[in-house]
């Protein structure tokens, strides 16, 4: 993957999406208030746990990409909110999931889901949540729409397959670990952008631009994910810092040190995270190995390159306030917690 793109230049004011957040408000209040419907159940254990992750403070970035791409589209109507409300599904399905899969205890800086209730529950909460997901999709009443959001689902379970052959693998490369990026985190970015213009009737350039947007910036939202577990705050990033490192995960600052490392370093990689024999102060030296290789800015970076070939792909777009607030918003992807 040629990743040799320059580099966007840090903005003066820092980026937020409060411009993205504000064009949309009115379809986002609708799509939480479906949310909200949509979580009940009378079996008692269903809305609890739902609500325990929904109501956690995300800044439902995903769903707002489905309504913001949908309105620069021209799309007039509101099946968008229905399908806003799938993607939120579909993602929070996602993270309970993952709670599971990667034993994790904090998430958005609360209790996991499976530390409350366990780790049945949260799986099978997640599968509920994403059968409404469905439901909304077909209600939704666009083939291709469900298409796009379908075939997502797919790709995502793929990714989380992928990124158990991968855990404590430190054999794994760069484009390896991407390869898993683009399909655990980055297409449901994806998808969520591309119904959009899929709803609005627009031609494929402007499906395959959308899509390119959402794709290239998962991406490096998820760098950015990546990066901070090493160097953020636990406050502000919303989970324990070196969490990572405590499950073992192989991700791109970790696969970058590795491969720049001389044999004692490698020897503490391959003990501490292949084997899992953690010691005191081993995230301490982790971090420290990392800094000494540029670990964590050479992550960065690549980051900053996702987000220029997402600014990029709009390029055939006029500009307007929504292209403005949407450019924003890749900005503040990349420069959270700086």
């Amino acid at each position: 993957m040629n990743l040799a793109l320059p580099v966007k230049k840090a903005l003066a004011v820092p980026p937020n999406i409060t411009p993205l957040a504000g064009l949309v408000a009115p379809e986002l209040a609708k799509v939480n208030e479906l949310i909200l419907s949509r979580t009940g159940s009378e079996v008692a254990l269903i809305p609890e746990v739902a609500k325990h992750l929904i109501s956690s403070g995300g800044k439902r970035l995903r769903p707002m990409l489905t309504l913001a791409m949908a309105m620069l589209n021209g799309y007039r109507g509101d099946a968008h909110v229905r399908l806003a409300a799938s993607v939120e599904f579909m993602h929070t399905a996602t993270l309970l999931h993952d709670d599971v899969v990667d034993e994790s205890d904090l998430r958005r800086g609360r209790k996991t889901a499976r530390i409350v209730w366990g780790n049945q529950a949260s799986v099978l909460v997640g599968d509920f949540l994403l059968g409404q997901a469905f439901r909304m999709m077909v209600e939704a009443g666009f083939m291709d729409a469900l298409d796009i959001l379908s075939s997502a689902a797919a790709v995502i379970a793929e990714g989380e397959v992928m990124q158990l052959e991968t855990a404590k693998n430190l054999a794994t490369d760069e484009k390896a670990y991407l390869a898993v990026t683009a399909a655990k985190t980055a297409e449901l970015f994806a998808a969520a952008c591309e119904v959009g213009p899929a709803i609005a009737g627009r031609r494929a350039t402007e499906r395959t631009a959308c899509r390119a947007f959402g794709m290239a910036l998962g991406q490096a939202f998820q760098l950015i994910d990546d990066a901070l577990d090493y160097g953020g705050k636990s406050d502000e990033i919303g989970k324990n810092i070196g969490d990572d490192f405590r499950e073992g995960k192989i991700t791109l600052p970790v696969v970058i040190a590795f491969e720049r490392g001389d044999a004692e370093e490698r020897a503490f990689w391959r003990r501490a995270m292949e084997e899992g024999d953690q010691h005191d102060g081993d995230l301490e030296r982790a971090i420290t190995i990392l800094r000494r290789h540029e670990a964590i800015e050479a992550t960065t970076s690549r980051a900053s390159r996702f987000a220029e070939r997402a600014h990029q792909s709009l390029a055939k777009y006029p500009e307007s306030e929504m292209k403005r607030a949407l450019s924003q918003a890749v900005d503040f992807a990349v420069e959270r917690n700086r």
